[in-house]
């Protein structure tokens, strides 16, 4: 256990207690509905162009004019042409910590949007397969700064009630993007001219855009700003938004005296090289050990086959006809948004490991069912072994949404301290982008090489999370982030920061008399 610290201890909950016995609904706060409302199109919207992408690659395998214009890609080929956005997004992981603590979360989430723009605009007038890799690149080299920026800000903004709900839905947004790029698939891969792949191509930068109008009238993240010794600043912003319900200056003051204790601490421990946090204690190492298996898991538990490669799957099944292949690919989308929206406000208030498990469990059952169904059509040349295997496509969807998709940055931004948090989220990023540019590669080659067996191998891969999942992952729910932050490093620790967070309250404290006191003499000289 060394290598990886010792069993998590959880600090005093008195922020979360205030939180729980809060009654106050959000939708009657004005100040944090307008809060979530205008993180919709800042932040949720940033999973929107990740979906876009995913669904359009997806689909454009269905779009004659697509193929054709690129001479048709073989399996090697097409592979590049989807990894090729994990090249770029794999390039841009090293200097997203660093970029992200010098700009802030939201001027880093309008950088990206900017560089996304480009990359749409590029390969909406592609001239050529190099082009279109290029655009590709730009595109990918683009999301992971809006990505990690986007989920640690609304972590770091939402009010603790929501908190969790929020990150959640982060991830759900995706299906947003794919349902748009698939339906607009759907209506223009009949056309004969370059039009067919060249309008969802510029239609992609929509996303970016959103996050280029709105971002003016979103606040910038609390703990950002005390990192920057801008306190004063992060005081208005968790009084303007988390002080609205039960007991609420109550809450806002401990709030930032946590905030500022644990930054204190975070401060005293981080190493100077910007990675160097990665390897320094038992306790980051554990934390970032997590941030790489979730972010693998997420990419490696048999979603990439579906995400990027559905007509090589429903082909196995002989299903060919493209017009089916896109019905299906847009009915397997709309079903995911479907049922991923209630997953996401549902999940978030059960334990993180148990609805982890009951992910990778079912994942696991459907992909053992499905491998023996489309074993069948093969084997017997039965094209009733279609019927299960579309059937199991769509049982898929809310099983891996349970864990992979509602909790995964939920489960990033507890786990990691605000410093380093975008390191933690980056190193998640990186494991996604490593997996993603694997799978889209690798896959359609083993798809035409060994047809449904390859299928097996995700069926023991599910296994093995299953195992990790049991084994390693800790439990996180029910607590703030500030409660969270230093749950690997110990009793001493968190009895340390406890005496911190105090001795910041009884300096507010003293704040608020004076300024009580003077606010008293002055009345009574206005008086005399």
């Amino acid at each position: 256990m060394a290598i990886i610290g010792a069993k998590e201890e959880h600090a005093d909950p008195r922020l979360t207690r205030i939180a729980q016995a809060d009654d106050v609904p959000w939708y009657k706060k004005p100040n944090l509905r307008f809060l979530y409302l205008i993180l919709v199109p800042t932040g949720l919207g940033v999973e929107w162009t990740s979906g876009f992408d995913s669904s359009m690659m997806n689909s454009l395998q269905a779009v004659k004019s697509w193929t054709d214009y690129f001479d048709n890609p073989t399996s090697s080929r097409l592979g590049l042409l989807n990894a090729m956005y994990s090249l770029g997004a794999l390039m841009a992981i090293p200097f997203i910590p660093t970029i992200s603590q010098y700009l802030g979360r939201r001027r880093t989430i309008l950088m990206a949007s900017l560089i996304m723009c480009m990359g749409a605009g590029l390969q909406a007038g592609a001239r050529n397969s190099d082009m279109f890799l290029a655009s590709r690149w730009v595109l990918g080299f683009g999301i992971p700064f809006a990505i990690v920026n986007a989920s640690s800000m609304i972590g770091e903004l939402s009010y603790a009630n929501e908190r969790a709900v929020m990150t959640s839905l982060f991830n759900a947004s995706w299906f947003v993007g794919a349902i748009i790029a698939a339906g607009t698939t759907y209506g223009t891969f009949q056309m004969e001219s370059t039009w067919a792949w060249r309008l969802p191509s510029l239609l992609q930068l929509v996303p970016s855009a959103f996050q280029l109008g709105f971002m003016h009238w979103c606040p910038e993240s609390p703990r950002w700003l005390v990192s920057q010794d801008r306190g004063e600043e992060a005081f208005a912003i968790l009084q303007k938004y988390h002080s609205e319900g039960k007991d609420g200056d109550e809450f806002v003051r401990l709030e930032y005296a946590q905030i500022q204790s644990t930054i204190a601490a975070e401060k005293e421990l981080a190493s100077r090289f910007v990675w160097g946090d990665v390897f320094r204690d038992a306790a980051m190492r554990r934390r970032f050990l997590l941030a790489a298996v979730v972010g693998f898991f997420t990419q490696w538990s048999g979603n990439g086959l579906l995400s990027f490669y559905m007509k090589k799957i429903l082909a196995l099944v002989n299903i060919t006809d493209n017009r089916t292949v896109q019905q299906v690919i847009l009915s397997n989308t709309c079903w995911g948004f479907i049922n991923a929206v209630p997953i996401a406000l549902i999940a978030p208030r059960f334990p993180r490991r148990r609805m982890f498990l009951i992910c990778t469990i079912g994942t696991a059952v459907v992909y053992v069912v499905w491998t023996i169904a489309s074993a069948r059509a093969t084997i017997e040349n039965s094209s009733a072994a279609a019927i299960p295997v579309l059937v199991f496509i769509f049982v898929y969807s809310p099983f891996y949404n349970i864990g992979w998709n509602a909790l995964a940055y939920t489960y990033m931004v507890e786990i990691f301290p605000y410093q380093q948090r975008a390191k933690g989220i980056a190193v998640e990023q990186l494991t996604v982008r490593f997996a993603v540019f694997f799978n889209t590669y690798v896959n359609p080659i083993a798809l035409d090489a060994i047809g449904w067996k390859y299928y097996i191998v995700y069926c023991v891969w599910i296994l093995i999370e299953i195992a990790t999942v049991y084994l390693l992952f800790p439990e996180t729910h029910n607590r703030t982030l500030e409660e969270l932050s230093f749950m690997f490093e110990g009793k001493e620790m968190q009895d340390k920061i406890q005496k911190n967070v105090d001795k910041v309250l009884d300096v507010e404290l003293e704040g608020v008399k004076r300024r009580s006191s003077k606010d008293g003499i002055q009345a009574t000289d206005q008086r005399v």
